[in-house]
């Protein structure tokens, strides 16, 4: 076996809540949970996602217009349209050839690592996501788990003082995660803030990884919806988005990542490589790419229609989000997130799976516990905004009753 999955923790985070979930539904066969945890949407897909996908499928039926294997990169007529709306409209400049269409954010940033040699020093936040640490940990370049934390990873520290938005560190590090909006804590970087990071990248001949699943939801128009809008992110920075939360993909499975040209990774000797072209070459060889289908339908996102019904379901989304915002803060928590995305991040008083089980036992209703996601999340909780208008208030009146009782 590789022997690097014996320093990992005993679960996947989201799979120890499952199992919790499991027991409690298993000793209280009566009682309905709410789900108000795991990131996964609840709305079907839209009018015009779902009449291109079964165009999609149509076409396969015919020997006309069947489709077998896709270009790795994936499709043409899919990266035009990515190329045009998520990016020429907001003044940066990517072109299709810098795109690759992929089956999910997380499969991408978890894959990328492998293009990088085990000797690199990485920064990951604290909070994070906890792919970016457990893909790291599985390839060897970390110590052991010792007091909360991997031996080996900087890691960037995330709090009420700055905002869960770690500035660049004293020391030099060769690759930097960075998720905005934020998973989990649901806040943003400013332009300012992610200049920082593109001039410290820059001037360290760094990379940084940008996961940006949930720029959906950014409403303020001062805040990036991209790390190309900063000057010289080109050269220094990796961006991952995803029609998951977007577009209700999370099982349909499509999302895709932009390396553009002038981004460098270096060998031994210090000689520049291409890291786009060592992508393509990664992908071309253990991916066969998106089915035709799916490509088909995220197409429709593009159009006024499919950009009209994507704007009305983050709106819904951050209208659960403002609800759970406000109730929470009336039930006298400090919360933050929830107006840029669809996490809310509240500040327990005390042990993050302590109050999980409060609310799982007194309310029925399933949130995360902040410290799953790193140890500043401690005392922490995240709630997500993705269920149905009705679900969220009953879960929210649930906590409210679980709290009168305390």
């Amino acid at each position: 076996m590789n022997t690097h999955y014996k320093k990992l923790q005993s679960s996947y985070l989201f799979s120890k809540i499952g199992k919790k979930v499991g027991d409690f539904q298993a000793a209280n066969p009566d009682q309905r949970v709410i789900k108000l945890g795991i990131g996964d949407v609840t709305h079907a897909l839209s009018e015009s996602i779902l009449s291109a996908f079964h165009k999609g499928v149509d076409d396969q039926g015919s020997d006309e217009s069947f489709h077998g294997y896709g270009p790795e990169q994936g499709y043409a007529f899919l990266r035009d349209k990515i190329a045009e709306y998520d990016y020429r409209r907001n003044g940066c400049d990517i072109s299709p050839d810098e795109i690759f269409v992929s089956d999910g954010a997380k499969c991408d940033t978890g894959n990328i690592q492998e293009l990088f040699s085990q000797d690199i020093s990485i920064g990951v936040p604290d909070p994070v996501y906890p792919v970016y640490v457990d893909t790291n940990v599985m390839a060897g370049r970390t110590g052991e788990f010792v007091d909360g934390r991997y031996e080996g990873l900087h890691y960037l520290e995330g709090n009420e003082s700055n905002g869960f938005v770690p500035s660049p560190p004293d020391q030099h590090i060769d690759l930097i995660y960075l998720c905005f909006p934020n998973n989990p804590t649901g806040t943003v970087a400013t332009r300012e803030q992610l200049a920082e990071w593109v001039a410290y990248a820059r001037r360290e001949k760094s990379l940084i990884l940008f996961d940006a699943a949930y720029v959906e939801f950014i409403r303020d128009e001062s805040i990036p919806k991209s790390i190309y809008e900063i000057p010289g992110a080109r050269e220094v920075a990796v961006e991952f988005r995803s029609y998951s939360k977007t577009a209700g993909f999370t099982g349909t499975r499509c999302a895709y990542t932009v390396i553009p040209s002038e981004c460098m990774v270096y060998d031994e000797d210090g000689s520049p490589h291409s890291l786009k072209d060592l992508w393509l070459r990664r992908q071309s060889t253990k991916f066969n790419g998106v089915s035709y289908p799916v490509q088909k339908a995220a197409e429709a996102i593009y159009t006024e229609k499919g950009r009209q019904e994507v704007r009305a379901l983050s709106d819904y989304y951050l209208e659960n989000a403002k609800l759970i915002r406000n109730k929470m803060t009336g039930l006298g928590f400090t919360v933050y997130g929830g107006e840029n995305s669809p996490y809310v991040w509240v500040k327990a008083g005390e042990s993050s799976w302590e109050l999980f089980d409060e609310l799982l036992e007194k309310a029925a209703v399933v949130t995360t516990p902040g410290a799953g996601f790193g140890s500043c999340g401690e005392g922490f909780i995240r709630i997500s905004s993705f269920n149905h208008r009705d679900q969220v208030e009953e879960a929210l009146e649930r906590i409210a009753d679980a709290f009168a009782s305390r």
